[in-house]
């Protein structure tokens, strides 16, 4: 079983209304392949697929909205963002080596997961005519006036 990351929203965000892609890549560290962007999709439809690939195999599956940027500027302010949440993450790598290798704890973590309930059964993946309909509503949503 693979592992599946996205944003936790609350229900009223404006962002569950955005079109979502998938970033499928490799789980390990031993493994390089260039990651596989699929979408975009509504949501819904992008959690259920990404569930349903990474149920099956070893990979790590990224859900995240498409966000529009409109604007070289806005553009740049995403890069600075992710540059800045980059070096963030690399500090916290840093502070995580004053406690101690992630080697050191792993079997412990694997028995307490094993200890854990097992997963529930993933959504059920949608199917073609599904997916083109969600199309249509995201290029409709894309084309909209005033938007």
């Amino acid at each position: 079983m693979g592992a599946l990351v996205t944003l936790d929203l609350p229900d009223d965000s404006p962002m569950l209304g955005l079109p979502w892609i998938i970033t499928f890549g490799p789980l390990g560290a031993d493994d390089e392949w260039e990651p596989v962007v699929c979408g975009p999709y509504e949501r819904a439809h992008a959690l259920a697929l990404a569930e349903a690939v990474v149920a099956e195999e070893q990979l790590m599956a990224v859900v995240e909205p498409l966000l529009p940027a409109l604007t070289p500027e806005e553009i740049r302010g995403e890069i600075a963002a992710a540059q800045i949440a980059a070096e963030d993450e690399a500090a916290e790598i840093d502070q995580a080596d004053l406690y101690g290798d992630f080697e050191d704890v792993i079997d412990e973590e694997l028995e307490r997961a094993a200890e854990r309930e097992p997963e529930p059964e993933p959504a059920k993946a949608p199917d073609r005519e599904e997916i083109r309909a969600g199309f249509a509503r995201i290029a409709a949503l894309l084309t909209a006036k005033g938007g």
